[in-house]
């Protein structure tokens, strides 16, 4: 049986909430996968839903402004949080459901992403195996709609159960209501009704179709594809074959800080493509159903000359132009100057504006 949306009378009651540890000066720098210094002047461990409802109904923390934490692989520091930080670790994988034409699964919002793929490949639950190694968490992986190698979190995505910061009120949101976007979702804005700051995500729920289709069609797939002779793969061999990509091409957040790709792919008109290519031939890019084309940002960026390139202690990584790193105890601020200054140099020559990923704060 599938679990019924979450509603009021779900909750915990208030009497038998257990006091609420509130940790004060945290070093974030531990909790950002850049490794940038800040400090968090309190800070509270989400490892239930009933811990937001603790948070909402304190005395003092509940009318204080609130700054949800997921894995940190999604953010640039450039100061200390004032703040509540509200470090999100729900753990748990589960599956939630079988039906005739899927698989769902729950993960909560704590729980590691890549460690999700791996756990619904190891269950014979297939589908997520495009986003492996991702970095982050299952719940920061729906705000941001994160996707790589032809497949988005939206593609796969149920229902997010989140808390509401108000109320202490729990609630389920279908897919269709989650406003997704490229890189983009409900999650990350505060306005015309956008949930930034409003609620914190718990669990994520994932509908995995069945019966299983591979998505391929991507360079680097049809690399492996044609290196192997495999021209039907399993899921397990696609894992592998992004997994092992992924790490030819990107730092290791454990190695070297990062934010993994640091600017979105612009997406422009088949017009503009054509007047781009007109002047660089070699361009990536990429067609998109709707007629619209995706542009490469990294080469863009890498045609600027900026691989290597270094502002104080961040850089742009030497073996990915898209990814910006701590390569010297870089601070916040270093990481903005260097990434405004690649807009810049992107604008001058391309005549397009690159939109960074990651949150400032």
């Amino acid at each position: 049986m599938s679990t019924p949306p979450l509603t009021p009378s779900n909750a915990v009651p208030h009497a038998v909430l257990p006091a609420l540890p509130v940790e004060t000066d945290v070093n974030l720098k531990p909790y950002n996968t850049f490794g940038l210094p800040a400090v968090a002047k309190r800070l509270v461990r989400i490892r239930e839903a009933a811990d937001v409802r603790r948070v909402v109904d304190h005395p003092e923390l509940g009318r204080a402004p609130k700054f949800v934490l997921g894995g940190g692989s999604n953010l640039v520091l450039t100061k200390d949080v004032d703040a509540v930080v509200l470090k999100v670790e729900i753990p748990g994988i589960r599956l939630l459901e079988e039906r005739d034409d899927a698989w769902i699964v729950e993960a909560g919002a704590g729980v590691v992403w890549h460690d999700l793929v791996t756990w619904t490949l190891d269950h014979g639950y297939p589908g997520l195996e495009n986003m492996a190694l991702i970095p982050g968490t299952c719940g920061a992986a729906p705000v941001q709609n994160v996707g790589a190698y032809g497949i988005e979190v939206k593609d796969r995505l149920e229902a997010v159960e989140v808390m509401d910061l108000i109320t202490g009120r729990p609630a389920l949101l279908p897919a269709d209501v989650c406003r997704f976007g490229y890189r983009d979702s409900v999650f990350k804005h505060s306005d015309f009704g956008g949930l930034a700051g409003k609620s914190v995500i718990t669990h994520v729920r994932f509908r995995l179709p069945k019966p299983w289709q591979p998505v391929l069609g991507y360079l680097e797939i049809e690399r492996k594809m044609a290196e192997t002779g495999i021209s039907a793969p399993t899921p397990r061999q696609i894992y592998d074959w992004i997994v092992a990509v992924r790490r030819a091409k990107l730092p290791d957040p454990a190695v070297i800080g990062n934010a993994g790709s640091f600017f979105k792919n612009p997406v422009v008109t088949a017009e503009q493509c054509k007047d781009i290519i007109g002047r660089d031939p070699g361009i990536v890019h990429y067609p998109m159903p709707d007629g619209s084309v995706k542009l490469a940002a990294g080469w863009m960026i890498d045609a600027c000359g900026w691989k290597g390139k270094t502002v104080g202690g961040a850089a742009v990584y030497e073996k990915q132009a898209l990814v910006l790193v701590n390569k010297a105890d870089a601070r916040g601020a270093e990481v903005v100057t260097l990434a405004r200054a690649i807009q810049e140099s992107v604008y001058g020559r391309f005549g397009i504006r690159l939109e960074p990923e990651p949150v400032v704060v």
